[in-house]
């Protein structure tokens, strides 16, 4: 591992207020202190990472069950060490038979109202199972059960997570069956008040008693009955019964006929090291088109966080976002011109449009690709300018085991967009939120059509060095701080710890990927802990620049877990700004 110099130490990359933590069998990082316990107990039980990392994705469901849901999403990268392979699980659902474009066109006039009208099939639950089935070692059951005694005894509330309530408390009014579980005795719980979910508990109970019930068949027949209990069993039963009684779309045949899809990871070389990145349905390859950008800029030399230096990420990632908008799609649907958006030639056709001195468009065009069909960017109104932050709506793991194994994953989707399913104590994902009620556009609105999702996982590996599972909640933030976080490592030496608690920056100078697709055109939001006449140089090249105060949630939680096959030892790293912690052995 790279030790970071002296003089960014004391400048600009401040000693960090955690340490880095090492272990020399197993490493975890996970986006709540809860879930890292839990996934760190099936380390120590002889569980490999993906064991652990879905023991700790399916407890985020429950300790940050207001951003993650267990009926949600959950986009995996998993690293076989024995094969050197890296694999991608979608972990992403699609829109119901039923979906109309022409229905939210009609009747809604172009937009996704919140409800049961954004539920694309839930795919989370699918995700664990798959990762089990095909690279883990334990059963659903074993996994599952720290998650389910959160659920059934409860957990001390904390302050974000009650923050978020009480913001959201209105949103959680709409829906009764929300409002039993997220204001109990009619208020939000307040922070250090025990926290209890007895449906999900049940729910996550039921399908491991399912499990149980098949198990003198063999593991694999025991996983099966898992998820049939959620996808055709009583589960299913109540989601399909609530949807029908209340206008939704899903179906018995979308929730039995699923599946998620497994597939080699993208990835693309920077000065050595490999970056991997779930497909094209989501936003994670705008990371690799970044990396690509920069690589052949000297960005040490630039210095980190002054002026020049942050003005080159944000036209970089101004420009990879660009592609995003017109270019991503679900490549089932959709052609995607993947060979070229990832080649070093059309990223170097990318950075000559970036101006050293001069903000370029606050809403760049999108390469001309002549893709077949996809969408050329709409123009922007002034109503569409009408939110700053980004959504809170994901957490996260990182998992490296004793076998040098590692499981990245971003389990997501709120609940206070979209209803508590009565009886199960969970929502069925409303990332349909992350489509275009839009005809011709790249992700609009279809049967069978995946959202384009902002969940990314992301995982570097430099042969003979490291392989380092890392990524981020934070909705479109989330590549702005796994770039960030990365470069204060590969660039500028850090340590993990240092590279996550350095201060960051965002622009939202792009259509948000949230409905109703809002645009920030320059807004630059940087944390107030760099120096301000760094804003001031900036806003002078035509950024819009605020500020955020502090380390500030908004600007993301990143999760590191870094195995150094030179000496075998785990780092693991998590961020201060969220209730993320990292533990090893």
């Amino acid at each position: 591992m790279n030790t970071a110099d002296p003089d960014l130490t004391q400048g600009s990359a401040p000693l960090s207020m955690r340490p880095t933590l090492a272990g020399m069998d197993h490493m975890i990082s996970a986006g709540h202190y809860l879930a890292t316990h839990a996934g760190a107990q099936i380390l120590q039980a002889g569980g490999n990472a993906i064991d652990a990392g879905v023991a700790a994705g399916i407890a985020l469901g429950v300790v940050q069950s207001d951003i993650v849901n267990v009926g949600g999403v959950a986009p995996c990268l998993v690293y076989h060490a024995q094969t050197g392979k890296v694999w991608s699980i979608s972990g992403l659902g699609y829109w119901p038979r039923a979906a109309s474009l022409d229905l939210f066109l009609d009747k809604y006039g172009g937009r996704i109202p919140a409800g049961v009208l954004r539920t694309v099939i839930p795919a989370a639950p699918d995700a664990w199972i798959t990762a089990l089935e095909r690279f883990g070692t334990m059963s659903f059951g074993d996994v599952a059960a720290a998650a389910i005694g959160f659920a059934r005894d409860g957990f001390v509330m904390y302050p974000l997570m009650a923050e978020v309530l009480a913001d959201h408390q209105d949103n959680y009014r709409r829906w009764s069956s929300s409002a039993a579980v997220y204001l109990p005795g009619g208020r939000p719980p307040a922070a250090g008040e025990v926290f209890r979910q007895a449906d999900l508990a049940a729910s996550l109970q039921y399908m491991a008693d399912e499990e149980r019930a098949h198990a003198s068949a063999g593991r694999l027949a025991g996983l099966a009955a898992a998820r049939r209990a959620f996808y055709q069993g009583d589960i299913a039963a109540r989601m399909v019964a609530y949807h029908r009684e209340n206008g939704g779309l899903l179906t018995h045949e979308d929730l039995r006929d699923f599946s998620v899809e497994v597939e080699p990871a993208l990835s693309t070389d920077f000065h050595g090291t490999r970056l991997y990145s779930c497909g094209f349905w989501c936003q994670g390859p705008t990371l690799l088109q970044m990396l690509n950008i920069l690589e052949s800029r000297d960005l040490r030399t630039l210095g980190h966080n002054s002026a020049s230096y942050i003005h080159l990420l944000t036209e970089a990632i101004k420009l990879a976002f660009a592609d995003r908008e017109v270019h991503y799609g679900d490549p089932r649907h959709k052609p995607v011109p993947q060979d070229v958006l990832l080649s070093k030639a059309y990223a170097r056709e990318r950075l000559a449009l970036i101006l050293a001195d001069r903000a370029g468009p606050d809403i760049p065009a999108a390469g001309d690709l002549l893709d077949a069909g996809l969408s050329r960017p709409r123009l922007h109104r002034p109503e569409d300018a009408q939110r700053t932050d980004p959504r809170l709506d994901t957490s996260y793991v990182a998992a490296v085991d004793k076998h040098g194994n590692a499981f990245s994953a971003t389990p997501s989707d709120g609940s206070y967009n979209t209803p508590v399913i009565p009886g199960t104590g969970l929502c069925a994902s409303g990332r349909g939120s992350q489509s275009w009620a839009e005809r011709g556009h790249a992700c609009a609105i279809g049967p069978g059509r995946r959202p384009r999702l902002t969940p990314n996982p992301s995982l570097a590996i430099r042969p003979g060095g490291y392989v380092m599972p890392f990524g981020t909640p934070g909705g479109d933030v989330q590549c702005q701080a796994m770039l960030q976080t990365f470069l204060n490592m590969e660039v500028f030496g850090m340590d993990p710890q240092q590279a996550v608690e350095a201060p960051r920056f965002a622009t939202f100078s792009f259509p948000s990927s949230f409905e109703p697709h809002s645009v920030q055109p320059g807004r630059l939001m940087i944390e107030d802990l760099v120096a301000r006449p760094v804003g001031e140089a900036l806003a002078a090249m035509g950024h819009s620049v605020q500020w955020w105060r502090d380390r500030n949630w908004r600007a993301g939680a990143m999760c590191v877990v870094r195995h150094d096959t030179r000496t075998d030892i785990r780092w693991g790293a998590a961020d201060p700004r969220r209730p993320a912690y990292a533990i090893g052995r």
